[in-house]
Formats: C-alpha cells, structure tokens, sequence
C-alpha cells in the first residue's frame, strides 16, 4: 500500500512540475496554442496560409503519405454529392488537365474489393490531402524521414 502510494505521489509531483515549467515566468499563466483566450471561449481560426508556390510537387517524408496539394483549393467543393477534385484528378479527365491520376487504392474497400467509383471512404480527399504551405511549426519538432526517403 505505501508503495502504491508512493508511486501515485511521485507521479503528481511529476505532474505538477511540467506544468510549472510551461508556466509563464512574468504572469503565472499556463502557454497555450489558444493564446490569451479562454477555453471556454472560442477563438476565430486563423487566415489560411497561402499554397507554395512554383515548388512543384514535394517529396514525401514516410511511407504511406498523402501526397500534398501543390495548388489553392480555397473554395473547392467537397460534399456528398459534389467533389472538386475529381474534375481534374478522376481517371476521365486527368491526362486532358495534366493532373496525377488517383491511386487505384482509392478504389478498393477495407475489404479489397476493387470497386467501378472511388471508395466512400476516399471519397472525402482533403481528410488526407492537404495544401502545401511555409506554415511554421505550431510546437517543436525533431522529426527525420525514414532513411530510403532522404
């Protein structure tokens, strides 16, 4: 039982101290990524950040990743019943828009079966895909590629 306490004392007191290292050193707040506003209070989201631009398609940094979208899409519709980017990127029209075809992965269900349209569960493109941008990192990052992508 004292060792059990013990362990739950320490654990709180490591607890307590990250907390107190993150505290601001002038006001005693705690930082936040929401800034001065309140948590129970909702802060406008940012302005989104520009595409890069004449970068060309970047590299992928692990395997599996979605590639990014070296193009605006402010403004694409995506719905149930409407989806921009096949317009350009279905397999009917991509080699006339000069745009990579979809992967057909996309086609496939979680049960591999090949199917004749995109998959319900691909359909939805920017969940995975997003613009490309300069956007600085919101908290520090030591991430690396895997090695055969370097």
């Amino acid at each position: 039982m004292k060792l059990i306490a013990t362990l739950l004392l320490a654990s709180w007191v490591g607890l307590v101290q990250a907390q107190i290292e993150d505290l601001d050193a002038h006001t005693g707040k705690l930082h936040s990524l929401q800034g001065d506003t309140p948590l129970q209070l909702n802060k406008d989201a940012e302005r989104l950040k520009d595409p890069v631009k004449d970068q060309g398609i970047q590299d992928r940094q692990y395997i599996h990743q979605p590639p990014l979208v070296p193009h605006q899409i402010r403004g694409y519709e995506v719905d149930l019943k409407v989806n921009r980017c096949l317009a350009c990127h279905g397999w009917r029209n991509a080699a006339s828009r000069n745009a990579p075809r979809v992967s057909p992965t996309h086609f496939e269900t979680r049960d591999g079966m090949t199917l004749g349209d995109i998959s319900p569960r691909r359909y939805f493109c920017l969940q995975c895909h997003v613009p490309q941008t300069d956007a600085k990192p919101l908290v520090e990052n030591t991430f690396t590629p895997v090695e055969s992508l370097r």
